[in-house]
């Protein structure tokens, strides 16, 4: 790989060519698919969760989640590995035991951040590489109390500066932010909090471009003491650093329950989410304006950076998966994969999770149509031409 020409037609056509892939075409639309399976590094070899991307900006590394049935389940035990598309292999580094969905990749450096217990984590994708703590959530607030997570999936804010938290300990939720240590020290009281709420509020996302602003869901949680469902009021939220607290979608009668999965666009202009029951959905947040932009079922979405392209997943209910690309310009929609075999995914969260990664130039996601769960790509130049 040549590190000067990120995301180039180069890059592509030496990424397409690594050993490493199986290549496999859809039966139904004829999309091509690269699969990650020649060199295994665990039983179940998942694509990142759809809000961050696994890759380094040069196309060499290609970070997954792996689990090893039945150790672990999606939020503990699950470790990372790395395929180098350089030297042709895949490694597995089993310090890497992370809580919820945490791993994050500094695209530019092809380092990896992850959470466990009450700690960042990072470390590098050699062999030689070690790991290293770079913070931490402060003991006093958790009070001898075993985080659940301190971070859905890690965030970086738009300086580069601090990654967001959204801890969640015994009955508290806090959020707020957790500044980078620098020159290799480690400093507890260096985390900010923003807010901090008596019920469940995760999924955290820094703006990609106001570092004192994220946004936050309210999502479904059980007591954890009673195992009792709690109460949700809406899913949508802005947060800023002074604690102030917005509403996204104060006007919707639709239930909570049925808004979800948001993310941020690239621009930090809209936030997008999915409407259970119409499709993919987009809020301008200068004029409040909503608009539903992919009709169809979904669970997950994902843009490219200019607005142009959307991939998502729907779940039938007949157990199994599709995995779709929608040309938002004319309105065509085609399949990736028609259909990916039911699958016990409960314990692992085995969705999956598509999005635009390496500079758009691929879709990365989970599939299971080779027999065994595992990490894909997709070209979105063929989806966009499929599809103009």
């Amino acid at each position: 790989m040549n590190p000067a020409m990120p995301g180039t037609a180069q890059t592509a056509a030496a990424l397409e060519q690594s050993e490493l892939f199986t290549r496999w075409r859809d039966p139904v639309s004829g999309v091509e698919s690269f699969i990650l399976n020649k060199r295994r590094a665990a039983p179940l070899q998942l694509s990142f969760y759809f809000v961050n991307s696994g890759f380094s900006d040069d196309g060499r590394f290609l970070w997954m989640y792996c689990a090893f049935p039945p150790g672990g389940d999606a939020y503990y035990g699950r470790q990372l590995a790395v395929a180098d598309f350089e030297r042709q292999t895949v490694r597995h580094f089993p310090e890497t035991q992370f809580m919820d969905a945490s791993p994050y990749v500094d695209a530019a450096t092809g380092e990896v951040y992850w959470t466990t217990g009450l700690e960042v984590w990072k470390r590098g994708p050699l062999p030689g590489d070690t790991a290293a703590q770079i913070g931490a959530f402060p003991a006093e607030l958790a009070r001898n109390r075993r985080p659940l997570r301190i971070a859905t999936h890690l965030s970086r804010s738009a300086d580069g500066r601090a990654f967001a938290i959204d801890a969640q300990i015994g009955a508290d939720w806090f959020a707020g932010e957790l500044p980078l240590a620098t020159g290799g020290a480690v400093d507890a009281g260096a985390f900010r909090l923003w807010r901090r709420f008596d019920i469940c509020h995760n999924h955290a996302q820094l703006s990609p471009v106001d570092p004192g602003l994220m946004l936050i869901a309210q999502d479904g949680w059980n007591d954890p003491t009673t195992g009792e469902e709690g109460v949700t009021r809406d899913r949508l939220w802005l947060l800023r650093r002074d604690g102030a607290l917005t509403q996204l979608v104060p006007d919707d009668p639709l239930p909570s329950s049925l808004r979800g999965h948001e993310w941020w666009d690239a621009g930090g202009e809209h936030v997008w989410y999915i409407d259970y029951r119409r499709g993919t959905a987009k809020i301008n947040l200068r004029t409040g304006r909503r608009e539903l932009v992919w009709p169809n079922g979904h669970t997950h979405s994902h843009c490219d950076r200019a607005g142009r392209w959307l991939a998502g997943d729907a779940n039938p209910d007949d157990g199994s998966w599709r995995v779709l690309f929608f040309n938002i310009k004319t309105g065509r929609e085609i399949g990736i994969v028609s259909k990916l075999p039911p699958l016990d995914r409960r314990p692992y969260h085995v969705h999956p999770h598509p999005r635009f990664c390496l500079h758009d130039r691929y879709i990365c996601y989970t599939t299971n149509v080779l027999g065994t769960v595992d990490v894909a790509i997709t070209s979105v130049e063929q989806l966009a031409a499929l599809t103009s």
